[in-house]
């Protein structure tokens, strides 16, 4: 059986279609069901958009994946990805290719923040799909970055995955280096017929002086403090093996990390104690059957706990109001399909509600101030600047 993790996220019919122009020539806008809630496009121009974030300036800011690269992974000396995502070809300090941190003002005006970051792409047998700034969070005022598309095993052999910290004058450092803390620290159950040395880090949030990177890949979740220092919350693979858990957001009560406090959306503070809620992509195969069968867990200690199941393909969550949503990259079992992302509003004892469907390949969601979710789409496959951020007012 073949499992695929995120960073493979798509099948060569797929991409070709992709490649085409097909699926973005026929793409509608999306819609919500019953003609609610509304929703528009709010920016584009982006390159393999990621993870979303408002920051304290109530701006938007956007983890982009960038444009892969060309340096061969085959050509260092450390282990490879397993399976046919190997090898890799990945860029370091590359102005046109490298993956980026955009900001989005509240009229939808983009401007970069910080570029030139590693960037890199699978083998083209798996479609040459891009991985690099995976996710963005505010501790306080100052902005941190997940790197996923680094590392040798990605062809970035001198920029570790990890945890980064924006500086001005598009300055950026690497405070955790979650390359070698995974190596140094493996989980109890890897996937051996998917496994990436260097880990696939897909989403991070922040609460009190801290940020929660998670890695899809070995199952992990990690603490890293604003010093750099790196501590492993929670193997998730000892205790649901290998679900590649790809979404996390928390509970929004107590005390968080935050910029404001306003319905539910953000929070003062730097202590208090967050109730995780995690989601997972799940695998692509036969084992991922005919029905809808990925979950969200809530983490309160080191305990996992079943929140709600009959999902597809989580790609992110969020609270607006103190209502929880999912965010499904596609809804059709057994591998994605353009054209078929959800979101969904996750109800009392786990009862589900569409609102929204007929997204393509979106990636990540944030809410925002203004009480609307957003959404970054086309995320995943298509040309340099088809990225896009869509919003969604769910009324």
């Amino acid at each position: 059986m073949t499992r695929r993790t995120l960073v493979v996220l798509a099948a060569a019919a797929l991409v070709a279609g992709l490649s085409s122009g097909t699926a973005l020539a026929n793409h509608k806008p999306p819609h919500g069901k019953h003609g609610t809630p509304s929703m528009s496009v709010f920016a584009t121009g982006f390159n393999n958009p990621r993870g979303l974030t408002f920051g304290p300036d109530r701006n938007l800011y956007v983890a982009e994946g960038g444009l892969g690269g060309n340096h061969n992974s085959a050509s260092d000396p450390c282990p490879q990805a397993h399976g046919a995502a190997a090898p890799y070809f990945g860029s370091t300090n590359d102005p046109v290719l490298g993956g980026r941190i955009s900001k989005v003002d509240e009229h939808g005006t983009v401007s970069t923040v910080v570029d030139k970051l590693p960037s890199s792409q699978t083998s083209a047998a798996l479609g040459s799909l891009v991985s690099g700034v995976s996710s963005v969070a505010f501790v306080g005022h100052t902005l941190y970055g997940l790197l996923a598309g680094a590392g040798c095993s990605h062809g970035v052999p001198t920029v570790p995955n990890g945890v980064f910290r924006v500086g001005p004058g598009n300055s950026w450092t690497l405070i955790a280096n979650l390359s070698a803390f995974q190596a140094a620290n493996p989980v109890a159950q890897p996937d051996d017929e998917d496994f990436e040395p260097d880990g696939t880090w897909f989403s991070m949030t922040a609460f009190g002086r801290a940020l929660y990177p998670m890695d899809s890949n070995h199952g992990e979740l990690d603490r890293v403090s604003t010093s750099g220092q790196i501590n492993r919350v929670i193997d998730i693979s000892a205790q649901v093996g290998h679900v590649v858990p790809t979404a996390i957001t928390f509970n929004g009560k107590g005390r968080g990390n935050g910029h404001g406090k306003h319905r539910g959306w953000m929070h003062h503070g730097h202590g208090g104690h967050p109730k995780f809620y995690i989601g997972n992509l799940g695998v692509f195969g036969p084992e991922d059957g005919t029905a809808p069968n990925e979950s969200i867990w809530t983490l309160a200690g080191k305990k996992l706990h079943l929140h709600a199941t009959g999902l597809e393909q989580i790609l992110g969550l969020a609270f607006l109001h103190g209502k929880l949503y999912a965010l499904e990259s596609s809804t059709t079992p057994g591998g994605p399909t353009p054209g078929t992302g959800a979101i969904v509003r996750v109800g009392d004892h786990g009862k589900l509600t569409t609102i929204v469907s007929g997204l393509v390949f979106p990636t990540g969601m944030t809410a925002g101030p203004d009480g609307a979710l957003y959404v970054s789409e086309q995320g995943f496959g298509f040309p340099a600047g088809q990225g896009r951020v869509v919003r969604v007012s769910v009324g």
